[in-house]
């Protein structure tokens, strides 16, 4: 490698590469550089692996083509601004939202900036991510955040998109009350957002469902009140009973496939909501002819982090413990252990993991 005469950073760098499904490679590309005067380049201190970016791996998302530079999350360090950025400059740390807004578009006016005419989720996606040494971040005064100098670097890393994610996507569109019920489905990384975030209004029953027992034994200590493994008790019944048979407020589905989307179901009381949170890679039966008459919101979305100023001062204030979901560490340069660890979660124990830049 070699200095770049300008910025400071060097023109090739390391980045986890997508080759189509199954495949994946950490290896040179070329550093970024700026495209349009909004970008800012980002040299990368922190980022971490999504469940959706195994959903990539499985070829889900074949819009993701192959040399795709993987990731949407994490925090860095500016190296360098375009021309009309005015927020933010050489040098400033910076948390990277998941999703990159313009700010000026029809969807961006309605703050649905997941459907940026020129952004959304993007990163990643169908432009390269951080999941490298360096990343480009299109439209950076509107979607960067400022890090204050005193917070939790790690927690700060899941404001990137899981814990916006859990909140708009599953404890807003789900609206939860205080008082209600509430079943969560999935106690990945997602799920355990959700049961944090729930708490911000109090509601009497977090009920949580999964399949593995140490994901459940985290949910306990974060404030589930009730756990199921549902592949040793029949969780449909397990759920009513402790309802009353009435089944719950609010069900959220958190994992993506159509057997927990047929729970969230199949447990709602009359009047509920289902809030759909996870990635579907494979079609879900709906079944009205049971639900039509039951008063039932079914909700979907796409996280639009406009929830993200006052998710930072939860964290940052401590009132929300987003480090709590950090089960591993790793060196950036042990992506593929990262990923082999992340993917093979029950047997490592393992939720969110953080991966740290030498740089």
């Amino acid at each position: 490698m070699s200095a770049a005469d300008g910025p400071g950073y060097l023109c090739s760098m390391n980045a986890l590469v997508y080759h189509g499904p199954g495949k994946k490679a950490w290896e040179e590309k070329p550093t970024p550089t700026l495209q349009q005067p909004t970008d800012a380049i980002v040299r990368i201190h922190k980022t971490t692996i999504c469940g959706t970016d195994l959903h990539i791996l499985k070829g889900d998302l074949p819009e993701v083509t192959d040399g795709r530079i993987l990731g949407h999350e994490g925090i860095g360090v500016i190296e360098e601004v375009g021309s009309a950025v005015t927020t933010f400059k050489k040098g400033d740390k910076v948390l990277i939202s998941c999703i990159s807004s313009c700010g000026k578009c029809l969807y961006c006016r309605k703050g649905m900036y997941s459907h940026c005419e020129q952004g959304g989720w993007i990163l990643g996606h169908l432009i390269d991510g951080t999941q490298a040494e360096y990343v480009r971040i299109p439209f950076a005064d509107t979607s960067l955040y400022h890090i204050p100098e005193t917070a939790n670097e790690d927690a700060i890393v899941m404001l990137s998109d899981i814990l916006p994610t859990g909140f708009e996507c599953g404890v807003l569109n789900g609206q939860v009350q205080p008082g209600d019920s509430v079943v969560i489905v999935g106690a990945g990384p997602v799920g355990l957002a959700v049961l944090l975030t729930a708490q911000f209004y109090t509601p009497a029953t977090l009920i949580m469902v999964d399949v593995d027992d140490n994901r459940l034994a985290v949910a306990k200590t974060l404030g589930a009140t009730h756990t199921i493994n549902s592949q040793t008790v029949d969780a449909v019944a397990e759920v009513m009973r402790l309802t009353e048979n009435r089944g719950t407020d609010v069900a959220i589905e958190a994992v993506g496939i159509p057997a927990t989307f047929d729970l969230c179901a199949a447990v709602i009381a009359p009047g509920g909501h289902i809030a759909n949170v996870g990635v579907h890679g494979k079609p879900v039966e709906l079944h009205l002819e049971t639900l039509w008459s039951r008063n039932i919101t079914i909700t979907t979305r796409l996280v639009d982090t406009v929830t993200t100023p006052m998710l930072m001062k939860t964290v940052v204030s401590n009132k929300v413990d987003g480090a709590s979901l950090i089960t591993h560490h790793f060196a950036l340069n042990d992506i593929m252990q990262a990923y082999d660890t992340f993917e093979h979660a029950a047997r490592e124990k393992a939720l969110k993991v953080i991966l740290t830049s030498a740089s």
